[in-house]
């Protein structure tokens, strides 16, 4: 099969590598794309930490397919079958993992890009977030998840406040149905204009969807008393300041909103499967780059550099 590989900082090849063999226990997966995280940026940057080459298919975690071979003692699945993923090795075109990792995919989903752990990730932000409707809720980045988010929390009932830099995530989270957007420029002039949005109460939740060290701590002074702040963005590059005589001083739940038990991921692709059946979520609009395998060097750049009109990428497969 065809696997991408990562040999050094920013560096990527194609390998012809043999079909992993299923385990008892575990899937192979025919994939058909892989989405790219936001989290693959630091290990793509080449930190002391990283280790390459990669293995093949290293990184890639979001991935959909067709099922392609059971291990012994599997009988839940069926070849054939489509399937979302939550395996990690997937920028390649085939991929193994535990049965209890695949999420099967209704027909009416089978034909479409479905990166089931970024959707799944979402439900669980949201659940985690605990909000209600008639609540101001600041989202802080506009990104696919970010834009998630803001349709989930409008369409709850809560009054949401996008701010994101660039003008086109505003516009789109206007689609996603955000009562108010602010640019990310100014520190102090975001604050002010939060501050007279709430009356001064500021908002009963606050999600900071970056993994940056500035939207954090401005995340925490939008965060009103008893309110709570989620930590949705992915924070990769180092230790935080935070003000923390600010978070005292007003009391609010500080929630940081990743999982790591791969049975509350797999739920969270369920919800995400259901929402997207009923019309709660439309991710196809927001998958907005895809890539063929070969040029999975190139999606990885996209999402670090964010051209204009960028989301979400994804690679597809042979």
């Amino acid at each position: 099969m065809q696997a991408a590989v990562l040999t050094g900082p920013g560096e990527l090849e194609l390998r012809e590598v043999p079909v992993p063999e299923p385990k008892p226990g575990e899937v192979r997966v025919r994939l058909r794309g892989c989405g790219v995280c936001a989290s693959n940026l630091e290990p793509w940057s080449g930190p002391d930490w990283m280790a390459f080459p990669t293995r093949p298919g290293g990184l890639g975690h979001e991935g959909w397919g067709v099922v392609d071979a059971l291990g012994p003692g599997v009988t839940s699945l069926a070849p054939g079958q489509p399937v979302t993923t939550l395996f990690y090795n997937s920028y390649a075109e085939f991929d193994v993992g535990p049965a209890e990792n695949v999420v099967p995919l209704p027909p009416a989903l089978e034909d479409m890009p479905f990166p089931g752990e970024p959707l799944g990730c979402a439900m669980n932000i949201f659940r985690r977030a605990g909000i209600r409707a008639g609540q101001t809720v600041a989202i802080v980045g506009i990104g696919f998840l970010g834009a998630l988010l803001t349709r989930l929390a409008s369409e709850t009932g809560a009054r949401v406040v996008a701010i994101s830099r660039r003008p086109f995530a505003l516009e789109l989270a206007r689609r996603m149905g955000a009562a108010r957007t602010i640019t990310m420029d100014d520190h102090t002039r975001i604050v002010e204009k939060v501050e007279a949005l709430t009356g001064g109460r500021f908002c009963e939740r606050v999600v900071e969807a970056t993994g940056k060290a500035w939207p954090l701590a401005l995340a925490g002074e939008l965060t009103g008393e008893g309110g709570r702040l989620v930590i949705a963005g992915y924070h990769q590059d180092g230790p935080r300041e935070i003000n923390m005589q600010l978070w005292n001083w007003r009391g609010f739940d500080v929630i940081n909103a990743h999982e790591r038990d791969p049975m509350a991921y797999t739920s969270g692709m369920h919800e995400a499967i259901d929402a997207v059946l009923s019309g709660r979520l439309e991710p196809m609009p927001l998958i907005t780059h895809a890539y063929p395998l070969v040029r999975t060097d190139e999606a990885l750049d996209a999402t670090r550099d964010r051209p204009d009109g960028f989301l979400k990428a994804v690679v597809r497969m042979p």
